[in-house]
């Protein structure tokens, strides 16, 4: 047994022989699967596929069985079928989950109790499609009791929480959702919520834009009785402001993702929560010494960045923007081309809301075993479809889990097939989303009862005052105190002292 020498005091060890042939082995870690034990690492290139493709339950669905709900024939106890969620068994559970959100989403439990007598959103028929989570239940319960009717939809086939649609479907809310649908799933569901005898919508909530899109795709007359739309997505946003430029938009639209109280708080307190959470949960990785790259330093960018450099891993940013740029640079990030690092990074994360972000060109030049993600809203960030190759093994390891494997034995961890990771994958902060959804029904109350004119077929930001109000609303929670203008001081800065208190032009 090796032992600790003395000498004039000092302790010095002696290297056993087994650490210097370790360390003579050691690269051969790093060296990639060589074809000879392929066969052992992955499974036929037939099976993976389909084990890659098929859904991924929630972890409330042991026991179900794969039977698609479209083909189920399922009623709540009040005997209505109109719905389709994977199982309507899970509503208790589902309740629990809802239950526990309220608690975090002081403004919407608030704003319930304030305007439930008034019914601002009575005759309002609203069909939403958005991620169908506890914290969006909270919502839909919350537009029900100011008078509102919804149906809603999911606009992410992996974000769902079954069982939490299971209990709004319980509850008598029309829900086409579940964890896991096929592409041609998520458009039947949002289809079954907007063609339908006897009702009509007349607001429109989304988020990415797929519902209005298809509502403008298959029934543009609907757009005759419809008052707005409200969208809170990067993405969602950027089709309206194209439909508004080049003449289409026919309803006035409101921009809820450029609102202070989305962008400054969902887009980056929430992501630089979620972000860790859903890495975690994926892959169980430690993060200290990793090196990362993060595509784009918006808000979502930034709350990625600051996590993982927190967890002390070394972090670098890719940007098009060189205001964004210059914020990265002096936030203490490495400012590069993805070309010049992505042979070393572990972690390749994007947060841009564009396309092809990360090419085959790039997947191509990943080492061995580098996790591959998205934070966007949409799954057109990373190019997916170049993987779906014969030469490329995938093999499903977990839920939202797949290893993409090349002909070599060289293999990259793909998560949730390049859709948005944190809810796809984990949770995301329940307060944080209490902000958002807060803003959201502010949004369909104002331009439900906005009189004739007020609003034109146009793109609108929420007012500043609203973002002020849904702001105050959480301050409680912490045991804020406010500090009050005296009239004096409100005259000198020449604002109302009880707001809004910066110009629309402010940037927070």
């Amino acid at each position: 047994m090796e032992k600790w020498d003395g000498n004039e005091g000092t302790s010095a060890f002696h290297v056993p022989e087994w650490m210097i042939q370790f360390a003579d082995q050691k690269q051969e870690f790093n060296k990639r699967p060589t074809k000879i034990g392929r066969r052992s690492l992955s499974r036929s290139i037939s099976q993976s596929s389909t084990d890659s493709y098929s859904s991924a339950a929630s972890y409330t669905d042991s026991s179900d069985d794969e039977t698609s709900p479209r083909d189920k024939q399922q009623k709540n106890s009040k005997g209505s079928s109109d719905f389709c969620v994977k199982n309507i068994k899970q509503a208790e559970f589902g309740r629990r989950e809802i239950e526990i959100a309220e608690q975090e989403m002081p403004a919407l439990m608030a704003l319930r109790k304030r305007a439930q007598g008034e019914k601002p959103l009575a005759g309002a028929k609203i069909v939403g499609c958005t991620h169908i989570t506890a914290q969006t239940a909270v919502l839909m319960e919350t537009l029900g009791a100011l008078g509102a009717q919804c149906r809603w939809a999911a606009c992410n086939i992996y974000s769902t929480l079954n069982e939490v649609a299971a209990a709004l479907a319980e509850s008598g809310f029309p829900v086409f959702a579940w964890k896991g649908e096929s592409e041609d799933d998520f458009w039947w569901c949002i289809d079954r919520c907007v063609n339908v005898e006897g009702w009509q919508p007349n607001m429109i909530l989304d988020d990415g834009g797929d519902l209005t899109h298809w509502i403008y795709k298959k029934y543009p007359n609907m757009f005759k009785k419809i008052k707005g739309i409200v969208e809170e997505s990067v993405t969602g946003v950027h089709r309206l402001y194209q439909l508004s430029k080049a003449g289409k938009l026919c309803v006035p639209a409101m921009n809820v993702n450029d609102s202070v109280t989305k962008q400054k708080f969902d887009n980056l307190y929430c992501c630089r929560e979620s972000i860790l959470d859903g890495l975690k949960r994926t892959t169980d990785m430690m993060f200290g010494g990793k090196q990362v790259v993060v595509c784009g330093y918006g808000e979502v960018g930034k709350g990625c960045c600051a996590a993982l450099k927190a967890m002390g891993s070394i972090v670098y940013v890719t940007e098009i923007d060189p205001i964004c740029a210059l914020q990265a640079c002096m936030d203490g990030f490495r400012l590069v081309k993805l070309n010049e690092v992505i042979r070393q990074v572990d972690i390749v994360i994007t947060c841009t809301g564009n396309k092809n972000v990360v090419s085959r060109e790039h997947l191509d030049r990943m080492k061995n075993s580098c996790i591959v993600c998205n934070m966007g809203h949409s799954n057109t960030e990373i190019d997916v479809a170049s993987l779906r190759t014969p030469e490329l093994t995938w093999e499903r390891v977990r839920s939202q889990v797949d290893h993409v494997i090349w002909p070599d034995g060289k293999r990259i961890v793909l998560l949730a097939e390049g859709r948005l990771l944190n809810l796809s994958c984990s949770t995301v902060p329940t307060f944080v989303l209490s902000i958002t959804a807060t803003t959201q029904a502010l949004a369909l109350i104002e331009l439900y009862n906005a009189p004739e004119g007020r609003y034109k077929q146009d793109v609108y930001l929420l007012p500043k005052k609203m973002d002020e109000y849904v702001a105050s609303l959480h301050l409680p929670t912490f045991d804020a105190h406010l500090t009050e203008l005296t009239d004096e001081q409100a005259k000198y800065l020449g604002l109302n002292k009880n707001g809004p208190f910066k110009p629309n032009y402010y940037r927070y």
